[in-house]
């Protein structure tokens, strides 16, 4: 998989596991360190937080060791993270990611890429059946800035609550009726909007049109749930044979030092349920040498991609 970013340039970084949190936590402009494990550091007395995902780890990078670099930076990554608490549809609490990060840019160009990268990797870990599940993040918040109940109409719109949307304003209820396979949903959304969302329309249905073919599509536009930094775009992924969700991405906002933003956009990709699928485990190459075998021999077979055990003593087999 990391091998698919490098190709398109991504470079990648180790975070450490454990950040300082107030410093961790002012990365990204919102849901940076939701459902962290925090803890006191015995030495400084200051808190620390075990990384629940490595997005808001590699906007501090960008932002500090790497914020004179030309723009956009690509950053991928791959390591362990730990949430607070799990789900019913998440279960696992500790778990490896990898991902890939495009930070400077979160233009339609920007996004292309960064689903594009995304199959492929997971392709090149021989998953197949791929669907690609994209929302608006900010879908509620751009149509109803100014409604008195905001709050509750997100929190019913995300229970798919007809009754209850219906109660508050009946205008949204078409967002419920919006979601479903992607070019009955896209057509959905167009057939209500006044021209509030045409331009982020647009843009979807060339991401979309970028990687048709290649994974089944659908849109639920007013889905929010685990997209609470993300911002005019966000995406899941899922495979046929693998259970549950294996990724999400999608744009979000970095915030720098002086306050500055920077838009960015990436996905991360969760390994565990990919290789519990007998998936992404390449094949290994090995060869026993006997005692005795010649040196040049076994530097020559590890070039071609061989990996080696010797014997240490005449009768290892």
């Amino acid at each position: 998989m990391l091998g698919v970013a490098r190709g398109y340039g991504y470079e990648q970084v180790d975070p450490p596991l454990a950040e300082f949190a107030d410093e961790l936590s002012a990365r990204l402009k919102a849901g940076g360190l939701r459902d962290a494990v925090r803890f006191v550091d015995p030495v400084s007395q200051r808190t620390l937080a075990i990384r629940p995902d490595l997005t808001a780890q590699v906007g501090r990078i960008a932002a500090t060791r790497m914020g004179h670099h030309p723009r956009p930076v690509r950053l991928s990554y791959a390591g362990p993270v730990l949430k607070l608490s799990a789900s019913e549809l998440d279960p696992l609490r500790s778990m490896r990611q990898i991902g890939c990060e495009l930070i400077g840019l979160d233009t339609v160009a920007a996004a292309t890429e960064v689903v594009q990268v995304a199959i492929e990797a997971l392709q090149a870990a021989g998953v197949t059946g791929l669907s690609v599940d994209f929302t608006l993040p900010d879908l509620v918040d751009t149509l109803a800035a100014d409604a008195p109940d905001l709050e509750l109409l997100r929190e019913r719109l995300d229970a798919k609550d007809a009754g209850g949307v219906a109660a508050l304003d009946s205008r949204y209820l078409p967002l419920i009726e919006a979601a479903g396979p992607f070019d009955t949903a896209m057509a959905r959304l167009r057939a209500i909007d006044s021209g509030a969302l045409s331009s982020r329309l647009d843009g979807l249905a060339k991401i979309a049109a970028a990687i048709a073919g290649q994974a089944a599509l659908t849109l639920d536009p007013t889905e929010r749930h685990g997209f609470e930094y993300q911002s005019w775009l966000g995406f899941s992924l899922f495979a046929s044979g693998v259970r549950g969700e294996i990724g999400r991405g999608g744009s979000y906002t970095i915030i720098h030092g002086d306050g500055r933003e920077e838009a960015a956009v990436g996905f991360s990709l969760y390994a565990d349920p990919i290789l519990d699928a007998g998936l992404g485990d390449s094949e290994r190459r090995r060869l026993f040498l006997p005692f005795g075998t010649p040196s040049g021999l076994g530097a020559r077979l590890r070039e071609e991609g061989w990996a080696t055990v010797s014997a240490l003593e005449e009768d290892d087999t």
